[in-house]
C-alpha cells in the first residue's frame, strides 16, 4: 500500500485517540480517517465533527467489515480490546491497539493466534511511553557495563494520596480493565525492554476502599482491583525487581526506577536519566544523545509498517502477550500467595 491511501477506522475515540491517533495519522500523507464508532451515537457525532471524520457507525461490527476501511484504530478501555482485535484481523484489517493489551493472558494469546494466522496483516499494541526518550541510552549503557552486573531493579508508580470519597474509574473497574492494575503493566513493559523479561513473580495487594459507585448505573460498585501492590520477581537477566504501585503514596515524590549494579546506578525520574558509578559521590543527569533520543512515533510506525517501510517495534503483539502474563501473573499470585512461574501459557 505504498503509494495508496490508507483508510483507517476509528472504534473508541478516547483521551489517548483524540489527543495522540487522530492528529497523528490525520498529519501522515495519503491517510484518512473515513469512520468512527464511539461508546454512543452522540460521542460519535461529536468526535466527528470536531474532527473531520466523515461517516460514523452504530456498530464497531459494520465499522470494521466495511470494505472502504483498511486499518483499524481500537481506543477503547482493555475490555473491547480483544473482541474488536480479532474481529478487525479477520475482517482483513491492519490493527493499532491502545494498551493496555487485553484483558488478560489467554485473551491476549487469541489476539496473537488472529495476527499470527495473518503475517500480512499488521498488528501493534500502543508502546508505554514514559521511557521512549531513554530506552536506547538504558540499553546502552547497561551493555556497556556502566553500572556493572545489574543486581536489582526498583519501580515506583506513584499516584498520591488515596482519593476516598471518588466514583469508580474504568481502571478501577474489573469488568472493564480485567486484570490490570494502575500503571504496573506500563512499567513492566519499560523494564522488559532494558532487561528483558520475569520468570517468577509473587505479590502482595490491597483495596482500601471496597466500594465506589458508579456514576452511570447510579449504584454501588466492588472494587476488585487493587489500589495498592507490591510485586517481586526474578528476572531472567539474574536482577530481582521490586514494582510498587499505588495510589496511597502522598507526598512521596514522583513516579520512576532505580537500576541498581555492581559498580553503578541510574535512576529514571520524569523523562530524565541520571547515573552513577562507585566512586561518584551522588547521582548526575546523563545527556541523551540525540542519535538515541527516543520519541513518539506511533502512528508512523504503524502507517510505515502497513506500506512495508518498517515492522513494527513499539509494541509488537509478542511483547504485549508477555506483559499481559506478568500482569495475570500478579493477579493469581495475589489470590493464591504463592510464587507464579512465567511464561504461564505456551503457545
Amino acid at each position: 500500500m505504498t503509494n495508496t491511501t490508507i483508510r483507517v477506522g476509528i472504534v473508541g475515540a478516547g483521551g489517548n485517540t483524540k489527543a495522540k491517533h487522530i492528529p497523528g495519522l490525520q498529519a501522515i500523507e495519503k491517510v484518512e480517517i473515513t469512520g468512527v464508532c464511539n461508546r454512543s451515537r452522540t460521542s460519535s457525532e461529536a468526535v466527528a465533527a470536531e474532527v473531520g471524520i466523515p461517516r460514523v457507525f452504530d456498530d464497531w461490527r459494520k465499522l470494521v467489515q466495511d470494505p472502504d476501511i483498511d486499518a483499524v484504530v481500537i481506543g477503547t478501555w482493555p475490555y473491547m480490546h480483544g473482541p474488536v482485535s480479532i474481529a478487525a484481523l479477520e475482517a482483513g484489517k491492519h490493527v493499532l491497539c491502545e494498551a493496555r493489551m487485553a484483558m488478560n493472558a489467554r485473551e491476549a494469546h487469541d489476539m496473537l493466534h488472529a495476527a499470527r494466522s495473518r503475517p500480512h496483516l499488521v498488528a501493534q499494541v500502543v508502546p508505554s511511553p514514559f521511557s521512549l526518550k531513554v530506552d536506547r541510552t538504558i540499553q546502552r549503557l547497561l551493555a556497556e557495563g556502566f553500572i556493572g552486573n545489574l543486581l536489582a531493579i526498583d519501580v515506583q508508580d506513584r499516584g498520591g494520596f488515596l482519593d476516598i470519597d471518588g466514583p469508580i474509574s474504568w481502571r478501577q473497574d474489573i469488568q472493564l480493565s480485567g486484570m490490570n492494575v494502575m500503571m504496573l503493566g506500563i512499567w513492566y513493559e519499560a523494564v522488559m525492554r532494558w532487561v528483558g523479561e520475569a520468570i517468577r513473580v509473587m505479590a502482595m495487594g490491597k483495596t482500601f476502599v471496597k466500594q465506589r459507585k458508579d456514576t452511570e448505573e447510579k449504584r454501588q460498585q466492588a472494587v476488585l482491583i487493587p489500589e495498592h501492590v507490591n510485586v517481586l520477581a526474578d528476572m531472567a537477566c539474574g536482577a530481582q525487581a521490586h514494582f510498587c504501585s499505588t495510589r496511597v503514596a502522598g507526598l512521596a515524590g514522583p513516579s520512576g526506577c532505580h537500576l541498581y549494579g555492581s559498580d553503578g546506578t541510574l535512576r529514571f525520574e520524569d523523562g530524565r536519566l541520571f547515573g552513577g558509578r562507585r566512586d561518584a559521590a551522588q547521582l548526575t543527569e546523563i545527556a541523551i544523545p540525540a542519535t538515541e533520543e527516543g520519541r513518539w512515533r506511533v502512528e508512523e510506525e504503524f502507517v510505515n509498517a502497513i506500506r512495508g517501510i518498517e515492522p513494527v517495534c513499539l509494541t509488537t503483539f509478542e511483547d504485549g502477550v508477555r506483559y499481559m502474563e506478568f500482569t495475570e501473573a500478579v493477579s493469581r499470585s495475589r489470590q493464591t500467595g504463592m510464587a507464579i512461574p512465567l511464561p504461564l501459557i505456551t503457545p
